[in-house]
């Protein structure tokens, strides 16, 4: 989360799209928001945002999650058996389309969210369950690939230090010249503090 986060994050998450601005927040976990926003400030945060893909959290994130996905029609099947029958119910329950215990252990790579669609471009599925799959061997063929760089000069600490001289000196430069640009000026030398 970026330390700098202030509280106009809210209207410009709200007003944001229709406005064309796109805001990204990348939090490690919804209880970070709680302890430097507050709950009701974080509250507001986590309910307004359109998009959403989260990894691996526990706890309340996974529940607020499983619970912003929303519920899907299950079919269940029910077996009793007793002493003279055995009967077998169908029925169909209103459960989370992923629970927070799945949510807890998905897998590096794996990714559950909603995305936000446009009036004009509706979008049917909005919850996803997915998994990054990266191609290993394609990836090794393009790194052993690679031809290093070429060396455009040899550079050595004896270089490097010249040149950081070089700008500290060019600096003190550019500094003395406006101070004494400042100071043989008779309108600008108030703009000059003088230690004592």
């Amino acid at each position: 989360m970026f330390p700098n986060l202030t509280t106009d994050i809210i209207p410009t998450i709200s007003t944001g799209r229709s406005n064309l601005i796109s805001t990204c927040l990348d939090i490690q976990d919804a209880s970070e928001l709680h302890k430097d926003y507050g709950r009701e400030q974080a509250d507001v945060i986590m309910n307004i945002v359109g998009n959403m893909a989260v990894g691996q959290v526990s706890g309340d994130t996974a529940k607020f999650v499983s619970e912003k996905i929303d519920r899907i029609m299950q079919d269940r099947e029910s077996l009793s058996i007793n002493r003279s029958d055995t009967s077998i119910s169908h029925s169909k329950q209103l459960e989370a389309a992923v629970p927070a215990s799945r949510i807890s252990t998905l897998s590096s790579g794996e990714f559950v969210g909603l995305v936000a669609d446009n009036p004009d471009c509706k979008i049917e599925l909005k919850a996803f369950h997915c998994e990054i799959v990266n191609d290993h061997e394609s990836l090794n063929r393009e790194i052993d690939g690679y031809r290093p760089l070429p060396e455009v000069r040899a550079i050595s600490n004896g270089i490097v230090e010249r040149n950081y001289l070089k700008v500290k000196q060019d600096v003190r430069d550019i500094v003395d010249s406006k101070i004494e640009r400042l100071l043989s000026d008779p309108s600008l030398i108030h703009l000059v503090i003088r230690k004592k």
